[in-house]
């Protein structure tokens, strides 16, 4: 039987070799989560407690100004950051961005980043009343604003329901960051047909590290720093994927964006490191791995193997 319904088990040192992306073993990708948190709804996540231990009723003025400066000031910080540096970013956009931020959507528009679903504001799949209307009104928005429909998705928190990568195969997503469970893309079944699974991170995400563990401002920077001293050893055999997953309102803070700053230095002073956004990665393992999809069986086997 499989461990769960989607993705066959399997150690990652008895996967097949994959090649270099563009002879680069080291493939980073640069993932900034850009949402909308209603103002008249309660807030998906907290800076700081409300007093005397009560649960904050909108509006929530502190945790929504902690979001929204990271939209008005982290956002500008960081992109510029990147645009002098000349790389690529993917950005998760919560649709409805499009509208009540319309001067950012343009500023990304301008920048070139890739835009990947991730729902249309910042509610998980599993609070949606109609999941699969959400999917499409989502997919909809961002293709009239680039005048290109997304190929990748990342759920709100990751959330999904038991339908959710059927609903977004039957879409058009070919690329799903939801299943953190690999260090390279995974090919994942679905009722309509193999859907690539790309990573995402929760270890160099700064939401955990900083709004959840209460990091150090270089915590990030050093958590960089030790995953390369572990890849060495392993970048002889096969490429890893280095996933940087940013959210504006914590990465764009001055005292973390100067860190943040560093660890992309140091990322670009290596020659084996390729900067990629969510499609070119799915991309190359589809190119890579194309029998992968073959050796999904249409049914996950419900008992196991004698």
């Amino acid at each position: 039987m499989w461990s769960n319904p989607r993705v066959p088990f399997r150690l990652a040192t008895a996967r097949p070799p994959l090649p270099p992306l563009d002879g680069k073993p080291l493939i980073v990708h640069l993932a900034m989560n850009v949402e909308y948190w209603p103002f008249d709804r309660p807030m998906p996540r907290g800076i700081i407690p409300a007093p005397h231990g009560a649960t904050p009723a909108p509006p929530d003025v502190p945790n929504f100004a902690w979001v929204e400066y990271g939209l008005r000031c982290g956002m500008p910080r960081i992109m510029a950051m990147l645009a002098e540096r000349g790389l690529p970013c993917s950005a998760f956009l919560n649709a409805q961005v499009a509208d009540v931020y319309p001067s950012l959507m343009d500023a990304i528009l301008t920048a070139g980043w890739e835009l990947v679903g991730h729902g249309w504001f910042q509610q998980s799949l599993k609070q949606a009343e109609d999941e699969a209307e959400v999917i499409e009104r989502s997919l909809a928005r961002l293709e009239a604003a680039s005048g290109t429909r997304p190929r990748a998705w990342l759920g709100p928190g990751l959330g999904e329901t038991a339908q959710t990568p059927d609903l977004l195969k039957q879409a058009g997503i070919e690329f799903l960051h939801d299943w953190t469970l690999d260090d390279l893309p995974v090919w994942l079944r679905t009722t309509h047909g193999p859907l690539i699974g790309l990573p995402y991170t929760f270890e160099l995400n700064d939401v955990p590290v900083y709004a959840i563990q209460n990091g150090a401002s270089d915590e990030f920077l050093r958590r960089v720093k030790a995953t390369l001293a572990i890849y060495e050893r392993e970048l002889a055999r096969e490429p890893r994927i280095l996933t940087l997953a940013l959210h504006p309102h914590i990465i764009g803070v001055p005292h973390i964006a100067w860190h943040f700053e560093q660890a992309l230095d140091l990322l670009m002073a290596r020659d084996d490191t390729v900067f990629v956004t969510s499609s070119r990665m799915g991309e190359w393992y589809c190119e890579a791995d194309p029998k992968g999809a073959d050796e999904l069986p249409a049914d996950p086997p419900t008992e196991a193997p004698q």
